[in-house]
């Protein structure tokens, strides 16, 4: 093989499978299956995320605990394989996983590299050489009553449901509840509202930002929403979702186990026909994080119009001064926040269009894009969480209000003639706002001008702070 044949004094050891022998590095747990697939999988620099492989060492320890409840291994391998897969779990043997995310479509050389480092491990462990498999064995004992085509999905669901709910969650929580404490302390601040980009009628700061606190809070809400659908996995399905191989309790028993580690309820009771030839819950998990991925573009798009300027923009919100902003103009603050969020949420949307496509790509018993689906899964909730993080720390945390360009556009702007409306009429009130925007005058300027109504109703009628609160 080309890296054999690359590195000097390197040592190896023959390991083999069902194809014959193959040499493997000698101080590496992976084994036969595993680098034949480092040689002919070398596509791109996507590898399999760690969450991912963590999440079928789970399951590995949740089905060797079954296995042996009924009897189907014993209790000192049970042991070995427990403790070397509670080590992959822990991320102490990441350095084992070196596949790339683009090889077979049902995840098998990554289900085979775990088996093999566990059954390697194992083999360590009770005191034999890696690679004998004389006492574990990568497909008899770690990889029993089970098959790829039910672990990788399985696992795709339990990474994603862990790193949502202990990673994203949370993070999306701190930063909704950053906007929601500067709505709160800017309530009372009247501002001009704007649809189509273009002046409307009044209403608060904090009404506008609460405005965007609602639409994260809706998109984790809809996250927590899709938790019963992907805590639901197709485990003891094995080849094509008969369950052969598998003792008809191994499931119910390793999903017992599963829901007394995590905290929350795991099930084994849904159709497996249906959950192996297609992954339509993992698709519509993706949808979900696609709608937050759009509430964040959309709030950090509207945060960078509203602090344009300085002095020749809206200028109404002033963003913290992070770092120099230009290598050639000096003193310039960029929305730098602003902008690597709205690109991470852009790529999150390509994302989830991929994840479409690989969902709709089963072939009769089995979805053939499973690799890509926990890849874009995984990537798309960390880079989400990563967003709130920063947003939260860097731009919310130092986020503050220009309250004299907020006033000044407050009372320049024409549309406050809507309060005039219901008193003179539509009519007459364009023929003010018009009448003062040609002449270059207030609004109350040209409504005495126009002999349209009396300064005092026209006080009384033009309020833009009732205007906000309409029915307080």
């Amino acid at each position: 093989m080309a890296d054999q044949q690359e590195v000097t004094n390197q040592t190896w050891r023959t390991e083999q499978d069902s194809l014959g022998q193959v040499m493997v590095p000698a101080e590496r747990y992976w084994g036969a299956q595993t680098e034949r697939a480092r040689q002919q999988f070398r596509l791109g620099d996507d590898p399999v995320p760690r969450p991912l492989i963590h999440a079928i060492a789970t399951l590995k320890r949740a089905a060797v605990s079954a296995n042996a409840s009924l009897g189907l291994v014993d209790a000192e391998r049970c042991g070995w394989i427990t403790t070397a897969a509670t080590e992959v779990e822990s991320g102490q043997l990441d350095g084992e996983f070196p596949l790339s995310s683009w090889q077979s479509g049902s995840g098998t050389q990554t289900n085979m590299n775990v088996n093999e480092v566990i059954a390697n491990r194992a083999c360590e462990l009770a005191g034999l050489p890696r690679g004998s498999k004389s006492c574990v064995h990568p497909n008899d004992h770690v990889n029993r009553s089970q098959s790829t085509n039910d672990v990788f999905p399985s696992a795709i669901h339990l990474a994603a449901e862990r790193q949502q709910r202990l990673t994203l969650l949370p993070a999306l929580e701190k930063l909704t509840g950053a906007l929601e404490n500067k709505a709160s302390r800017w309530a009372e601040v009247v501002k001009i509202g704007r649809t189509h980009l273009q002046d409307a009628v009044p209403l608060t700061v904090g009404q506008e930002l609460g405005g965007w606190a609602a639409q994260l809070s809706a998109a984790g809400d809809r996250i927590v929403d899709g938790f019963s659908e992907l805590r639901c996995i197709p485990l003891g399905g094995t080849a094509v979702g008969t369950g052969l191989g598998a003792p008809a309790t191994f499931a119910d028993e390793a999903c017992r186990l599963l829901s007394s580690w995590e905290g929350v309820t795991w099930r084994c009771d849904g159709n497996r026909f249906a959950l192996m030839g297609s992954h339509d819950a993992l698709v519509q998990q993706m949808a979900r994080l696609r709608l937050l991925a759009g509430a964040l573009h959309k709030i950090v798009n509207d945060i960078r119009l509203l602090a344009c300027g300085p002095r020749a923009g809206l200028g109404e919100l002033q963003l913290p001064a992070n770092e120099p902003g230009s290598s050639i103009m000096p003193g310039k603050v960029n929305p730098t926040q602003c902008e690597a969020v709205a690109m991470a949420t852009a790529q999150i949307l390509g994302l989830d269009q991929a994840v479409a496509i690989a969902g709709s790509g089963g072939h009769l018993q089995m979805n053939v894009y499973k690799p890509l689906l926990g890849l874009n899964l995984l990537r798309s909730g960390q880079l989400l969480a990563d967003c709130c993080c920063s947003l939260e720390q860097h731009l919310v945390a130092g986020l503050e209000l220009n309250h004299a360009k907020v006033e000044h556009f407050r009372d320049q702007s024409l549309m406050l003639v809507t309060a005039l409306a219901p008193v003179i009429g539509y009519d007459r009130a364009a023929k003010i706002a018009l009448h003062a925007h040609g002449e270059g005058l207030s609004l109350k300027e040209a409504a005495l001008n126009l002999d349209a109504i009396s300064a005092e109703a026209f006080d009384a009628a033009v309020n833009p702070t009732r205007m906000a609160r309409p029915h307080d």
